[in-house]
């Protein structure tokens, strides 16, 4: 709507048709809360490996001598304490819900440390599982963290949204396969986290490839990722991580073991995060 000039009084301050910056809807943090760095790990298709790499990179922060945390936003889906072996449910105390630390010290909370039993479905509607997500960051109480990472669910729907616009996320990894189709996909993330004015510290390519236990030749099962490459040197992006389809570190995340692999699989999204502060 375009400024009545007959009746301007030049006095923009006041002015009705004044255009209205965006409502902050960010959410406040539990009071007892301490979060230095919040980053969201997202993809624009399910499938991925986004829960993986959200453990490892918490790891790789842990050993480094950060304090971190995972918050599990994929409420359907929840698979974060499985990886870190976390059995059993979360407490509460009088200012709010206890995270979960694993053994080496990362704080964890997710759905599946609320149910009565891990197995049981979440069948709830899009805004009830917003509103849980809300509570986690509201009504967790995260103590001393320097990066929080936020697991999110795949797709540009409401929890993506809700992370987004209720959380202060300081930056967001996106994570994508090789399949040429993902490199449209690459593009949703992007295009997303830049309405939402939040900054993009780079992609990880996972099961970029296969490596033979007999002669270490690197085999590319799902092509060579050259359109997701591409699509991340069109949006100006840096590749953080080419990550293998390995077949130890999925049976470490099965056993709930992994805090404890060796491998550093993503070197170079450890300067990433560290700019962050």
């Amino acid at each position: 709507m375009g400024c009545d000039t007959e009746n301007c009084s030049h006095n923009c301050e006041s002015c009705a048709q004044k255009p209205q910056s965006p409502q902050d809807m960010r959410e406040k943090p539990n009071q007892m809360s301490s979060i230095k760095k919040v980053v969201g790990v997202i993809s624009g298709k399910g499938g991925v490996g986004k829960s993986t790499v959200t453990s490892l990179l918490a790891v790789m922060m842990q050993r480094a001598g950060y304090r971190t945390g995972v918050l599990d936003a994929d409420i359907t889906g929840p698979s974060i304490p499985k990886a870190f072996g976390i059995e059993g449910r979360a407490e509460a105390c009088e200012w709010g819900l206890m995270p979960r630390e694993s053994l080496k010290g990362t704080q964890v909370m997710s759905i599946n440390l609320l149910l009565e039993n891990e197995s049981d479905p979440v069948i709830w509607r899009g805004p009830v599982i917003a509103s849980a997500v809300k509570q986690f960051w509201t009504d967790v109480i995260w103590t001393d963290l320097d990066y929080l990472f936020v697991d999110a669910p795949p797709g540009t729907g409401d929890v993506p949204l809700t992370v987004f616009q209720s959380l202060p996320v300081d930056g967001v990894i996106i994570v994508a396969t090789p399949q040429e189709l993902v490199s449209m996909i690459v593009h949703k993330a992007v295009h997303m986290a830049q309405q939402m004015n939040i900054p993009i510290l780079g992609v990880v390519l996972n099961m970029a490839y296969v490596e033979c236990p007999d002669c270490g030749k690197k085999i590319e099962l799902f092509g060579d990722g050259a359109a997701v490459l591409a699509a991340a040197e069109q949006e100006g992006l840096p590749i953080l991580g080419r990550m293998p389809l390995d077949p130890a570190l999925a049976a470490a995340c099965d056993r709930g073991e992994i805090e404890l692999v060796e491998k550093e699989y993503l070197p170079d999204a450890k300067p990433a995060l560290e700019a962050l502060a």
